[in-house]
């Protein structure tokens, strides 16, 4: 362990906290105009809603784990993918059509291979990120398409409970998911990249790290729209001609050191929701 990392500096050390007066903090730069952001004084870290997401997202992930992640049979396909062969992944495209389709909305019809995996877990990552998840009837077609069928069956249930009334209420939402008038709820997964961690010929272990975007535009907002960093491993089975999630978790990071960025205000933020589309990714 690095003096840096000892004292808390982390890997960069020192140089970034002494910048700002020794406190150890990078500076988010806030717009000028008063209203922002957005609506005065925020939430405490103990009462976030974002906090509450992650952990809603640890309870129902942890119960995917456990009921499915020794389910798949061991099979002899092409073999185990080792730690070197993730490490040295170009990060440029395969050139592979991945995705062939899509389902409810959804893109599926993935590749019989480590590509096609890769690409599975980026969209599927972006669509269980997505706010169709904060809303009971596209959650559920959401669940039954990208999980395989058992997986979907038991999570139903628990995802129900975890996105109640009153959770959604501490989002800002109504008991259908939906924001006040005037309000845009965000919450974006914006995958980085992708690394298989195992692959046969029926299942595969595929991590993506991503950005997350999460929280309220509003006037009145007290929890402004900010960024998360996390990486999201998926368990793979090659299903019905496809393939889908049988277990999946999270853990935080690796974030970088926060830019000098001026924040948005909140018509800003909704604008840019509203005007930019996400993406299709293949591998």
């Amino acid at each position: 362990m690095s003096a840096g990392e000892e004292h808390g500096g982390g890997p960069y050390g020192d140089s970034y906290g002494d910048s700002y007066g020794g406190t150890g903090q990078t500076r988010t730069r806030l717009p000028d105009s008063h209203d922002d952001v957005y609506g005065g004084a925020r939430r405490g870290r103990s009462s976030s809603p974002r906090n509450l997401v992650t952990v809603v997202g640890v309870v129902v992930l942890l119960i995917a784990a456990i009921a499915f992640a020794n389910r798949g049979g061991d099979d002899s396909g092409s073999g185990s993918t080792g730690g070197d062969k993730a490490e040295s992944a170009p990060t440029a495209a395969s050139g592979e059509q991945a995705v062939e389709g899509e389902t409810a909305g959804i893109p599926t019809g993935y590749a019989h291979d480590e590509q096609g995996a890769q690409s599975a877990a980026a969209n599927y990552a972006v669509t269980l990120g997505s706010t169709g998840m904060f809303r009971k009837d596209t959650r559920q077609r959401i669940v039954d398409t990208v999980y395989t069928s058992a997986a979907a069956a038991e999570l139903q249930g628990p995802l129900d409970k975890a996105y109640s009334a009153e959770f959604l209420s501490r989002m800002g939402l109504d008991a259908e998911g939906n924001p006040p008038d005037g309000d845009t709820f965000v919450s974006r997964v914006l995958p980085v990249g992708t690394t298989v961690l195992e692959y046969r010929d029926s299942t595969a272990k595929v991590s993506v790290w991503y950005m997350g975007l999460i929280g309220m535009s509003g006037e009145k907002s007290t929890d402004p729209v900010t960024t998360t960093w996390k990486t999201w491993t998926f368990s793979l089975q090659w299903s019905d001609g496809d393939w889908k999630i049988a277990a999946d978790s999270q853990k935080d990071g690796p974030a970088p050191v926060p830019g000098d960025d001026k924040a948005a205000t909140s018509e800003e933020i909704s604008k840019a929701v509203e005007e930019y589309g996400g993406f299709t990714y293949a591998r």
